[in-house]
């Protein structure tokens, strides 16, 4: 952790920006996070999901209450990514048969997304979140490819962790708009979310229901306090789609640091394996931002 936030209230940090965080430990210690503007129907959504054994007729009754999100699910169910045949899908109910559920936590965490983006009281900092967003939809892409290249772990559960991969540094961005402090000063905020987000993502995502797999992937791979016991597949794969996703790193250069990655090593993953996947991860990066970027 960094000198801004290594104690609860160091004396060199501003009162603005240790209030902030306070409140933000508070919530942390608590379980009481949420994501700011988080619909409703999407908590509901992501907690049904919890029940394995949740009926078909529950979802289709949820998702169906906000016509939005039913329109996405169905897209999603009808988009190439995910639906490889082409096998056209115009109705909710075929949709959330064909859809596994962490397809459908992900058309329920897209949902809420563009709400965010579009809430009038987010207008200033609308930019930043669609460049977090369209993030985690690259980290998706191309935790998915990998997943599928490996067949370690499913592909749809890989695409979900990818794509909550980033909610701590979006809920941060999203309670700044509260502190004009902060607003003023994005070099702290950037400070406190390097040392917070991924604490924030494993609160966040607790709450929501998600599986432990998924939670302790996200939070290993960005948090060096994980500790060895979230060394496994999942969390490599996200470890090797943060590589592939980072566009504004030349391609030779990320072929290099994958092959450099302890992650690629326990995958199997050899040099001619990084070049495929970083054109396939491309590939499946357009076909998602089509459907889920905001």
């Amino acid at each position: 952790m960094s000198q801004l936030t290594a104690n609860l209230a160091p004396a060199e940090m501003s009162p603005e920006a240790r209030e902030f965080v306070e409140l933000l430990q508070l919530e942390l210690a608590q379980r009481e996070l949420e994501l700011p503007s988080y619909p409703n129907v999407a908590v509901q959504l992501q907690q049904l999901l919890a029940d394995d054994d949740v009926s078909t007729e529950r979802v289709v009754r949820v998702v169906s209450a906000e016509p939005v999100l039913a329109t996405r699910v169905v897209r999603l169910a009808s988009s190439v990514a995910l639906n490889p045949r082409g096998t056209r899908v115009t109705d909710l109910r075929n949709a959330v048969a064909r859809l596994g559920f962490n397809a459908l936590r992900a058309a329920a965490a897209s949902f809420a997304m563009t709400q965010l983006r579009l809430a009038e009281r987010y207008a200033a900092i609308s930019e930043p979140l669609i460049r977090l967003w369209n993030d985690n939809v690259s980290m998706a892409a191309a935790a998915c490819v990998v997943a599928r290249r490996c067949q370690r772990v499913s592909p749809d559960t890989a695409l979900f962790a990818g794509l909550v991969s980033g909610v701590g540094r979006i809920c941060l961005l999203a309670r700044s708009v509260d502190s004009p402090y902060l607003a003023a000063h994005p070099e702290v905020l950037q400070e406190i979310t390097s040392d917070w987000h991924a604490e924030v993502a494993k609160v966040l995502l607790t709450n929501w229901g998600v599986a432990d797999d998924v939670i302790d992937a996200v939070y290993g791979h960005q948090s060096s306090r994980a500790g060895a016991r979230c060394v496994f597949a999942l969390t490599d794969v996200l470890a090797v789609a943060a590589v592939l996703s980072q566009e504004a790193i030349e391609a030779d250069l990320r072929i290099e640091l994958l092959q450099s990655r302890h992650a690629a090593q326990r995958l199997g993953l050899q040099p001619a394996d990084c070049v495929t996947l970083m054109s396939e991860s491309q590939d499946e990066r357009a076909l998602l931002r089509s459907v889920l970027a905001s």
